[in-house]
């Protein structure tokens, strides 16, 4: 079937270029002059501020593409409806790594910058909204026993993200309480390599799910059919 090779293609392209992302970005870590960032207290998004920046903005954007093509195929598969809040969620993920790229965050060396809040928000949304997403789509198939460790493999590292990201949210609610920044009192950048991590993984497995169901086209377009039912 048309649709089920044009599903396979888009799962492959895009666990593919998800993996070429994240080494660009994970280059970074261990060639000069970023390596000498701290991976415990500064976040990734100051990689953008290096005359290697542009690897920054080009690993990002790879992985962005590379989540928007499982997300196609994820849809080819008929693990999605278009129309869907699960699907909603894997889009904003795309989307919000763009806004990343194209607003870079603050440089503390001039201060607070609108562009910096807009990275900041878009941050956010993106690191929130594909945990959920694919939570989402574990919950419309749960019951699939054929589908069982697909779903395990997508909620655990979703689960995990979710994890990552509370500490963020906890930091910034104890602000009023321990009389520091929410960034200082946590280190940042571990939590927000952990959170990046397992997003990353939350999206490698829902290609390889992705993958599967193309596999076999017959047996999952007769699932979607028969439910269990997308979400609005």
């Amino acid at each position: 079937m048309p649709s089920a090779s044009l599903g396979r293609t888009f799962a492959a392209a895009g666990f593919a270029a998800v993996v070429a992302g994240v080494l660009a970005v994970s280059a970074l870590h261990v060639l000069p002059p970023t390596a000498a960032i701290s991976p415990i207290r500064r976040t990734i998004s100051e990689y953008a501020y290096y005359e290697t920046g542009w690897v920054f903005n080009l690993g990002v954007l790879i992985l962005a593409a590379g989540s928007l093509a499982v997300f196609v195929a994820l849809a080819y598969a008929k693990l999605i409806r278009p129309a869907s809040f699960a699907s909603l969620g894997l889009l904003l993920w795309s989307a919000g790594l763009a806004a990343v790229v194209y607003f870079p965050k603050h440089d503390w060396s001039v201060g607070p910058s609108l562009h910096g809040h807009i990275h900041r928000m878009a941050s956010l949304v993106a690191f929130l909204s594909l945990p959920l997403g694919a939570l989402l789509v574990t919950v419309m198939w749960r019951r699939e026993r054929r589908w069982r460790r697909s779903v395990w493999l997508t909620a655990i590292p979703a689960l995990a993200a979710l994890a990552f990201f509370s500490v963020i949210i906890g930091a910034y609610l104890l602000t009023p309480y321990t009389g520091m920044p929410w960034w200082d009192v946590i280190p940042l950048g571990f939590v927000e390599r952990g959170l990046a991590t397992f997003e990353v993984l939350t999206v490698l497995a829902l290609g390889r799910w992705a993958w599967r169901a193309s596999s076999t086209p017959e047996a999952a377009a007769s699932s979607a059919d028969r439910g269990p039912e997308a979400l609005p």
